[in-house]
């Protein structure tokens, strides 16, 4: 039994978590109440235990236990690990309602993921459902996603409560790990940790984006763990109860309540779980990182460095700005791969934002469209990414205009209208629009942003369009955005998507198998003034410490100032605004590791009495980078984590060949060493590498 005062800390956090779902339309009190409900009974000084390198390889014990899990809850009939109710009856507590085939397993795809279909109808309507399902054996990890379709020739009876996941995962006594979403803030993906109460912990995205917490879950258990992800680009749900056995989940598309027109099929978000044995939970992070990296990631995903050469305030005509490539100096192009022109290529009044929905070239400053500026990029060797952001709409553009000629097409609130991808020809209609300008203005990177909160629209939509049923409009948008993105990527070879939504608001692993973020956070953004956070590089740090447990992969702006500056940006996708020639071949080097195992090696945070260590690298190689801020003490114990105890490791300073360092794995995790700072802050990069055994 839980002492009296934490079941009420646990009661009142379980109040509060509640509340922003009465309160959906205000984010601001959203993500106050959640950081108050957060505060309550989870911690940010999170540290971990070191884990030796062979513990850290994917056993045949989690392959066996994901399998049987699998098994026992999706290939199956009889307890199902989803659930939903029709007319008021519940699949899983009314089976008898249901015929129910589970397919036969397929071949291993090229990603080694073997799926099944899962084929249900109802007996009493035209009512149909299927589930389709992969398990990724060598990752330990499985995914589902539930459609329903009514085949019927009359409206369905209604469908609510529609949980992709609504199972117990027999973890025992459980932590939750998790992370704050993305909300322009200096502890955006703070790393926090929190005991599963026996009352419900609630997460969701905020209005319809990940502000307030991300979609992924550690569950680190006495008895075994698992990660949790839910892949939805919208208003995503999940919950944890702490039970005997374990943790109860739940998750879904939050607000859906609906009768089916004849012929329509929604869908679920999808859930996936990696499983690990064992209760260190950087197991379960770098279990779930190579997953991501192995299984969802996009195979044309590869690091890259961007140069950000015409921002929104840009003004430059086609002529000046390719001038500015072709003068663009060649340490500068040694050191990126791909030119970045943000907001403002298109016709405008008054400001970039103004302007959004009209997606074809200023003909006053590019007369000729974008074709010669992307020409002058791809002879340097370069690739071109420009920014869009075309599910924002304004008065007066190109998509304005067509829009309004359609019913439905376009949803008004106020100054930001929303282009209904809901709507199949609407949908239909932007892709053709986009693929056409991406085609013709030579476009390799196509950076998506989205800056507006969506949910209060599709509501509204929802009585407008659809007679009032809740989350219609949501799902077919969610469902068609996927489709739209997948088209792009059909019809322009080799295209890369940056997946940016006032930076890093729409991560999920649905986004996360389409794209990557290379803008992670709008904290990162320098005004119009020049002025930057005086802490944006101790930010930067802790954000790559946060959102590294979870993604592989992501980038921001690397401020260049100073080398404590520009080693705060140790990232996969670093983008740079000047050409003042700073570069750092150790970082570089380093850069080489980051999508290996990843190790936080001290607490997160920006608190500059603090020194913040991290680690990337495999058992053998590897770097780790270690800040020491302004105020932190001059000595630093550097203990390394996921070696092997009884080999002999080489520890070198980038920076000092003097400062090197011979212990054994062992010796360096629980030891360390110590090292003497002599000016701060100070970005320290070490390098470690084993050849031999003690």
């Amino acid at each position: 039994m839980l002492p009296r005062w934490k079941t009420l800390l646990c009661w009142l956090q379980a109040l509060l978590l509640v509340i922003p779902q009465f309160a959906v339309y205000h984010y601001g009190l959203k993500q106050k109440v959640d950081r108050a409900a957060i505060g309550l009974t989870s911690v940010n000084d999170v540290m971990f235990a070191p884990v030796e390198a062979d513990a850290l390889q994917v056993s045949d014990a989690e392959r066996s236990r994901c399998r049987q899990w699998y098994d026992s809850h999706i290939r199956t009939a009889q307890n199902p690990a989803y659930d939903f109710t029709v007319g008021g009856r519940s699949l899983r507590r009314h089976l008898r309602d249901w015929e129910i085939n589970v397919g036969e397993e397929g071949v291993p795809d090229d990603r080694g993921g073997k799926t099944t279909l899962v084929a249900l109808r109802h007996k009493e309507s035209g009512l149909r459902a299927r589930v389709e399902a992969t398990i990724f054996e060598a990752e330990a990890a499985c995914e589902w996603t539930l459609y329903i379709q009514n085949e019927g020739a009359k409206q369905s009876p209604v469908v609510r409560r529609v949980f992709v996941a609504d199972c117990t995962l027999e973890t025992g006594k459980t932590d939750v790990l998790f992370s704050r979403g993305s909300e322009s803030a200096a502890d955006d993906y703070e790393l926090l940790r929190s005991a599963v109460p026996p009352t419900r912990l609630h997460f969701n995205a905020t209005c319809g984006r990940t502000e307030s917490f991300l979609p992924f879950f550690n569950l680190c258990g006495k008895s075994g763990g698992a990660v949790l992800s839910v892949g939805w680009t919208g208003q995503w749900f999940a919950s944890l109860r702490q039970t005997i056995k374990g943790v109860h989940v739940r998750a879904g598309q939050e607000y859906f309540r609906a009768a089916l027109e004849p012929g329509e099929e929604v869908r679920s978000p999808l859930c996936s779980l990696t499983f690990y044995i064992g209760d260190n939970a950087l197991k379960g992070f770098n279990s779930f990182r190579q997953m991501m990296l192995h299984c969802v990631y996009p195979a044309s995903l590869e690091p890259m460095r961007c140069y950000l050469f015409a921002n929104e305030f840009c003004t430059l005509t086609c002529d000046e700005l390719v001038e500015k490539v072709n003068s663009t100096p060649q340490d500068l192009l040694q050191s990126v791969d791909t030119f970045w022109m943000d907001a403002g290529w298109y016709t405008y009044q008054k400001d970039w934002y103004d302007g959004v929905g009209n997606w074809t070239p200023d003909a006053a400053r590019f007369p000729n469209g974008l074709r010669p500026l992307a020409d002058a990029i791809q002879a340097r060797g370069k690739r071109f990414l420009l920014w869009y952001e075309p599910e924002r709409v304004r008065e007066g553009t190109i998509l304005y205009a067509e829009g309004s000629r359609h019913d439905g097409w376009i949803v008004q609130k106020d100054d930001n209208l929303l282009w209904n991808l809901a709507n199949d020809e609407a949908c239909s209609f932007l892709t053709d629009y986009i693929a056409a300008s991406l085609l013709e203005n030579g476009v390799g990177i196509y950076r998506q942003d989205f800056n507006f909160y969506p949910l209060e629209y599709w509501h509204k939509a929802d009585k407008a369009f659809c007679g009032g049923r809740v989350g219609i409009t949501e799902n077919h948008y969610v469902t068609n955005l996927y489709r739209y993105l997948d088209t792009l990527c059909e019809r322009v070879p080799g295209l890369i998507i940056d997946n940016c939504a006032s930076g890093g608001r729409r991560l999920d692993q649905e986004m996360c198998r389409r794209s990557v973020p290379l803008w992670r956070s709008d904290y990162n953004c320098v005004p119009a003034d020049g002025t930057i956070p005086s802490d944006i590089a101790e930010a930067t740090q802790a954000m790559t410490c946060g959102l590294s447990c979870w993604l592989p992969c992501s980038g921001t702006l690397q401020h260049t100032s100073s080398r404590y500056d520009l080693r705060s940006g140790i990232l996969t996708h670093p983008m740079r605004m000047t050409d003042d020639g700073m570069d750092d071949p150790a970082l570089e080097q380093a850069r080489a590791f980051l999508t290996e195992r990843y190790f936080p090696l001290t607490s997160g945070g920006t608190d500059r009495v603090k020194t913040l260590a991290m680690q990337f690298g495999t058992e053998k190689r590897g770097a780790a980078a270690v800040y020491v801020r302004e105020e932190a003490p001059d000595a630093v114990v550097l203990r390394l984590n996921g070696l092997s105890p009884d080999r002999v490791y080489t520890v070198s300073d980038a920076d000092d060949p003097d400062r090197c360092y011979f212990e054994t794995g062992k010796t360096l995790m629980e030891t360390g060493v110590t090292l003497t700072v002599k000016e701060k802050p100070a970005a320290l990069l070490f390098f470690y590498g084993a050849d031999t055994l003690k």
